[in-house]
């Protein structure tokens, strides 16, 4: 009998889909998202059966966008399925977004049909994992010919490999550790300046006994804002330009000398500033700017090393988001991309724990910010039941990925979009100049092109689709509006916020950055 049962097992046969969706199992794969089509509909059909989540988009780029999301939150790539030709062209963008904000990302594309006798290349899944986790983190591409997802195969001719092992702890050279902090001991005004890559190394705790043991000040890039809190009384996010003006020694944890940050240069920092780079990746030590000193390791065991040793209507940008910190939890995930609208938001709107906030990170991509919340709330969602997600969108930005709202609807996820809306790219103009404009020629010939319909409803995207909408112009419509969002956690909500629509940023000190003609 034993022996017939073997011979039974043996012949039982097995497809390339249900490997694949196996294979993803294996490594922790929880989440994937993408739009079906030949040779590919049956992965994902596969996936489901084995308990991975599908989330169906509605374009692969907002798609791609939403898996290097779950990769930078969860740590182990999400995954972007696609089909070859368009959709994997489609995907470029959040694969490009990936690399340059160091996400790991597994993104599988079906191909045309090639001759293969065995399924050895579904081996290569734990190889596509480590390069996506390992080192920088970033996109890897799997391709999956057409023939592979529906061959049948022997169960008993298939190798089975392991899960790929968590990224190696690595620790900085003694030596440059003792170096270091010489450096910081000795400097008149030290500043920490904690990057995405500190949030992504959960180097939160270490960083924070470093900040209150030394007394240092310190200065949060976008997605490294929550690492210590922003309400942490050495926190210099309000004087930024001063800090990083007047600063002789500057620490970088996970943080690069991007534009971002200026490139390390005057006029923006002491011609003779000492910089302290610690990064995981060798290549970005001693990029734009000679550094001091360099540590190359686990940001968060490096920092381990160094502790053994107005109301107004219309209203503006400061008046919505001074409402909107008002009610957010704090626990809550932010969301946000625009121009002027994520440029201000993040220095106004706080957060207090880490890999609590998106934005449109290193690549400055506009369109990130649906399928961002989107991933943020299915982690939410399956980690920490009634955690909430703020979608902060400027107006413009919004209509990058606005039909994903249909996702979200779908998929019944409680996210609130908060539609910021002064009527264009950084200015618009109001209903009354746009019909001005109109008298004397058409729109294509007279309306400047930063400007978009005036007063456009962006709320009724949402409620075309069943989610709560709301139109708000004061600060008591506002305040109410998310007030009854925030309470209502069984649907999601749009609220589009009017604003001043020639509303801008507060004049800078230095002015390069952001200068325009206009």
């Amino acid at each position: 009998m034993p022996d017939s049962n073997f011979a039974e097992r043996s012949e039982e046969q097995v497809s390339g889909a249900k490997v694949i969706a196996q294979a993803l199992k294996t490594q922790d794969v929880e989440y994937v998202f993408g739009i079906v089509g030949i040779p590919v509909t049956e992965i994902a059909i596969a996936a489901q059966q084995l308990g991975i989540k599908y989330i169906g988009m509605r374009n692969e780029q907002a798609a791609c966008y939403a898996a290097s999301a779950i990769g930078y939150l969860t740590g182990r790539p999400g995954v972007c399925l696609v089909v070859s030709g368009p959709g994997l062209i489609h995907a470029l963008g959040g694969m490009a977004n990936a690399n340059l904000n160091c996400w790991p990302l597994l993104v599988i594309g079906g191909s045309p049909e090639r001759n293969q006798e065995t399924m050895g290349a579904f081996q290569e899944f734990p190889q596509a994992v480590r390069s996506s986790i390992y080192g920088r983190p970033g996109a890897c591409y799997v391709d999956i010919p057409a023939d592979f997802v529906n061959l049948q195969v022997n169960v008993s001719s298939i190798k089975h490999v392991e899960r790929c092992m968590s990224p190696p702890i690595s620790m900085a050279e003694t030596s440059a550790v003792c170096t270091a902090a010489s450096v910081i001991k000795n400097a008149k005004q030290p500043l920490l300046i904690i990057g995405k890559g500190a949030a992504y190394a959960h180097a939160e705790e270490s960083i924070q006994k470093l900040v209150e043991q030394y007394k240092l000040p310190f200065l949060p890039t976008p997605m490294g804002k929550g690492v210590v809190p922003d309400n942490h009384p050495y926190c210099v996010g309000a004087a930024r330009s001063r800090a990083l003006q007047f600063a002789d020694v500057i620490v970088l944890f996970g943080a690069r000398l991007n534009w971002i940050l200026h490139f390390g240069l005057p006029p923006r920092y002491q011609p003779d500033v000492k910089f302290i780079q610690v990064d995981i990746c060798a290549e970005e030590l001693g990029n734009n700017v000679k550094p001091a000193v360099t540590l190359l390791g686990d940001i968060n065991a490096v920092t381990k090393q160094e502790l053994a040793s107005k109301k107004s209507l219309p209203m503006n940008y400061y008046t919505v988001f001074y409402h909107v910190q008002e009610q957010l939890p704090r626990d809550c995930f932010v969301v946000s991309e625009g121009a002027n609208t994520m440029d201000i938001g993040r220095t106004v709107l706080q957060n207090y724990l880490p890999r609590h906030r998106l934005d449109a990170g290193t690549f400055g991509t506009m369109g990130v910010g649906l399928g961002f919340a989107i991933a943020a709330a299915m982690v939410a969602k399956d980690r920490s039941p009634g955690q909430r997600v703020i979608c902060v969108e400027g107006d413009s930005a919004f209509g990058f990925s606005g039909m994903e709202v249909e996702t979200i609807c779908r998929y019944n996820l409680p996210i609130i979009l908060l539609v910021v809306n002064n009527n264009g790219i950084y200015q618009g103009f109001d209903t009354d100049t746009w019909k001005e404009m109109l008298k004397f020629q058409d729109a294509a010939s007279v309306v400047p092109p930063m400007c978009l319909l005036p007063n456009s409803h962006y709320e009724q995207v949402m409620t075309a689709f069943g989610g709560k909408g709301y139109f708000v112009q004061t600060p008591e419509e506002l305040q109410k509006s998310l007030r009854q969002s925030l309470a209502d956690t069984a649907k999601p909500s749009l609220i589009n916020i009017m604003i001043e629509p020639q509303a801008t940023r507060k004049t800078q000190d230095f002015h390069w950055l952001t200068r325009s003609n206009m």
